[in-house]
């Protein structure tokens, strides 16, 4: 039976003795039955955080008074804690624990556990055993997993608590992008982990996530790198004053920062100074404006609890124990008090289950099984509802609900600011928080995006420019399309002319597009005029340049021959055609000029927007002056030379003199005798092509007429000569010659002519007669009048005339002689 069992253990632990520090017994009445409840301790202290058993023993004492005042809700027992020194070290902890399980007396319940690794391991083996555990002390996030610790509980709230208040908090004051500055411990590490899975629920950015070991300096340089304005830190106080130091050197605070720290308010720690370059004055000013969040230790409401005494009135109470005992405050010591109570409040429900079914069994010899008591006793840890010193306690899978406290440091001192409920989820205000410029800190460097303004004067001028260069590349088109068939438009491609026309518009049109400011029109009109200017630009520049790359490759084709390997450049063919001098049809001096002026002006163009960028009306108003510059000229330098050749009229020296078509034609015709490609090239070329080579064909034509007919007037001009000569020399004395000579003389003369009139075409019939003319016998006869008696002194040294050198008579020279009758063949032929 249970209640044998509660007296077995009566038997074997009448009285409960402490160590030295402890003397005072727990339990103050003999004649009630005793329940074990095995307390797991460290019994000796740490210099860093002192000794937590004997700073805790005094509320412990103090709850075990309150109880002994209040009427029994044991009845007959009474609670008996049996220490065990788990000295932290799990081994220790683990042989202390199976001693007393197997040794005696077993305990209904365990109570205690300060460090995380030992509580740990006992946590997962206290279902084997029907065990229930309840904590002060240990604030690990990771025991809150109920699947490997269905039977622990604590008192104390974890520190995902503070997690999730400090979520709460940073979403009040709008922050959503904040890093983290973590020691490398356990501790502080499974709380940042905890909170990144907090920060990813609430969709709030982990910008940098740093961890250090002993110089935090590079790791506070690295989160100011990345413009983290909101640091939660996760570190000890002893490394304190070091990672302030740090953000003092940095200037990591001020109205641009937020820090958010553990509660450190216990004592000065800003003046361990030693291992710093810094003052303690430094250290209060890289504070001064800090935030720290921690759970609530004592509750700030003066309401009177289980016990029947205020929070206040119980710390005045442990204040007094401890004095008397020479020893320090722990921040844990109201949660040993509550947690005595929960015990008692726990067991009290327990034995009423046993005593109802005991009453109420049809057993006459009724028991309860260990299973059965730790079942009743996990039914009652979750009905647990009262008001203790540290707030209201209840818990929630294991977790118990509470409060966390927000302070600020301000003039060097912690001021509670605001305090959160886990309860009802929502922070209450208990004094103003204090930011410089009374504005929060943003929590990131913010770039708002501003529209350019342009000048409503200068868009007005830019504009009309605007519409002066669309209507003049209008009044060009319309111009190609008068002048359609003339052979100097029609040569020229027009519809690569009117493509270039079309371009240079659409690159003017952009210009209404670039200008519109967003004042003047709605959003969506803006997005979409940002998309039309850049359409209409790219569509404008590459219509005109690639109508002019067309135009220089027709005519490079046309002079090239076809076996050339073909570079598609609009500079390399204009370049290798540079040498054709018809401007009916090559305008590859024209697109050279239009790129040496268009690229200059565009890359200048580029870098001084760029420069000026942040100038709207400078950067609009060189813009559009690289438009209006490359689209004029380039109209003006594709359009005006036709312009002036339709005004000059069809002169025909003038085309004589500039398109060198003779030269050109033979050239032509020796290129089409050695390279019989030539013509299959013209023939397979496409339909435009074609209509090029017959304008051309035609214009050559034209303009051999025209040199046939300056051909005729020289000719004439030559006979005027020849009148005149022959009437100088008709007083001179007429020679007599033979027939021979006369015969001799007009037939070398008759066949000269007739070779020169074979070199002039067949068609022109004025030629023909004029030759005609010329080779008739009164022509002959009056040139030989004049040319014979020069032609006889001409010739007569070479057939064996008489040599009229003065110096020599005519029986001295040897040429004088008789020549054979030979010569006189040889006369003939000539």
């Amino acid at each position: 039976m249970f209640t044998e069992r509660m007296e077995y253990w009566w038997n074997l632990l009448n009285v409960l003795t402490f160590w030295e520090l402890a003397q005072v017994p727990l339990c103050y009445c003999l004649v009630r039955h005793k329940l074990p409840v095995l307390w797991i301790l460290p019994v000796s202290g740490d210099p860093a955080r002192g000794n937590i058993t004997a700073e805790v023993l005094p509320a412990v004492e103090l709850a075990l008074s309150h109880l002994r005042e209040q009427p029994s809700p044991l009845g007959n027992y009474e609670l008996q804690f049996h220490l065990t020194d788990s000295e932290c070290d799990n081994g220790k902890a683990l042989k202390a624990f199976f001693d007393t399980i197997f040794n005696g007396p077993k305990p209904i319940m365990i109570f205690g556990g300060v460090c995380s690794s030992v509580t740990s391991i006992l946590a997962q083996s206290l279902e084997g055993f029907n065990l229930v555990q309840l904590s002060f002390e240990v604030t690990a996030p990771s025991l809150a997993n109920k699947r490997r610790f269905p039977n622990f509980f604590r008192t104390v709230p974890s520190d995902s608590a503070v997690n999730v208040a400090l979520v709460r908090f940073l979403r009040q004051y709008g922050w959503s992008r904040v890093g983290t500055l973590t020691q490398r411990e356990q501790k502080f590490t499974e709380v940042q982990r905890d909170l990144s899975r907090h920060l990813e629920v609430a969709n709030i950015q982990l910008a940098e996530a740093e961890s250090f070991s002993e110089v935090p300096c590079d790791c506070v340089k690295k989160l100011k790198d990345n413009d983290v304005r909101i640091v939660i830190a996760h570190f000890d106080v002893s490394l304190a004053a070091k990672v302030f130091c740090c953000v003092y050197n940095l200037s990591m605070y001020g109205q641009k920062y937020q820090w958010i720290l553990p509660d450190w308010t216990q004592g000065s720690w800003w003046t361990n100074t030693d291992s710093t370059n810094c003052t303690a004055k430094n250290i209060l000013t890289a504070i001064e404006g800090s935030i720290s969040a921690d759970i609530e230790t004592l509750s700030s409401r003066h309401i009177r609890g289980i016990s029947g005494r205020t929070p206040q009135e119980y710390e005045k109470e442990y204040d007094e124990r401890r004095w008397l005992k020479g020893l320090g405050a722990s921040k844990f010591h109201g949660f040993a008090y509550d947690g005595t109570w929960v015990i008692a409040k726990v067991l009290t429900r327990v034995m009423e289950t046993v005593r109802y079914r005991e009453k109420y069994s049809i057993h006459r010899n009724f028991t309860v099984t260990d299973q059965e008591v730790g079942q009743m006793i996990l039914e009652a840890m979750d009905k647990i509802n009262f008001f203790g010193v540290t707030g209201h306690i209840m818990f929630q899978k294991g977790e118990r609900m509470a409060s966390v406290k927000f302070a600020q440091y301000q003039d060097g001192k912690a001021v509670d600011i605001e305090k959160y409920s886990a309860i009802t989820d929502e922070l209450e205000f208990i004094s103003p928080i204090r930011f410089q410029r009374d504005k929060p800190t943003k929590d990131r460097t913010h770039v708002y995006p501003q529209r350019k303004r342009i000048s409503i004067l200068l868009y007005s001028v830019v504009a009309f420019l605007t519409f002066l260069g669309i209507f003049t590349a209008c009044s060009l088109l319309v111009f190609s399309v008068k002048y359609y068939n003339h052979w100097a438009i029609s040569m020229s491609t027009p519809f690569m002319n009117t493509l270039i026309i079309l371009g240079a518009v659409l690159s003017y049109s952009s210009i209404f597009f670039i200008g519109l400011d967003g004042s003047y029109v709605s959003d969506r009109l803006f997005e979409v005029s940002c998309t039309v200017q850049i359409s209409c630009l790219s569509i404008g520049c590459t219509a005109s340049f690639a109508a002019m790359f067309v135009k220089t490759w027709k005519i490079h084709s046309l002079f090239k021959n076809h076996s050339m390997e073909k570079k598609l450049s609009t500079c390399f063919l204009a370049w290798t055609t540079r040498h054709v001098n018809i401007p009916a049809i090559n305008d590859s001096r024209v697109i050279r000029f239009s790129v040496f002026v268009s690229v200059p002006v565009i890359l200048i163009g580029t870098c001084a927007s760029m420069l000026w960028q942040d100038h709207p009306n400078v950067q609009f108003c060189i813009v559009t002056l690289v438009i209006i510059t490359c689209c004029c000229s380039t109209l003006c330098m594709v359009f005006l030379p036709k312009i002036i050749i339709i005004r000059m009229g069809p002169d025909p020296a003038f085309l004589s003199r500039r398109f060198h078509l003779t030269q050109w034609h033979s050239e032509l015709q020796k290129e089409s005798e050695q390279d019989s490609d030539v013509r299959n090239i013209m023939e397979q070329d496409d339909t435009g092509a074609s209509d090029f080579v017959t304008d051309v064909t035609q214009n050559i034509s034209l303009s051999l007429d025209i040199l046939l007919s300056e051909n005729l007037n020289l000719s004439r001009h030559i006979n005027e000569l020849d009148a005149e000569l022959e009437d100088l020399t008709r007083h001179l004395n007429e020679p007599s010659p033979c027939v021979m000579e006369n015969v001799v003389i007009r037939s070398f003369v008759h066949k000269a002519v007739k070779e020169k009139c074979l070199t002039l075409p067949e068609s022109s019939k004025c030629n023909r007669n004029l030759l005609e003319d010329i080779n008739s016998p009164e022509h002959i006869q009056r040139r030989l009048s004049l040319q014979l008696p020069i032609l006889h002194l001409a010739y007569l040294p070479s057939i064996g005339g008489v040599d009229t050198s003065p110096l020599n008579s005519p029986s001295d020279n040897p040429q004088h002689s008789l020549m054979p009758r030979t010569y006189g063949v040889l006369v003939t032929g000539l």
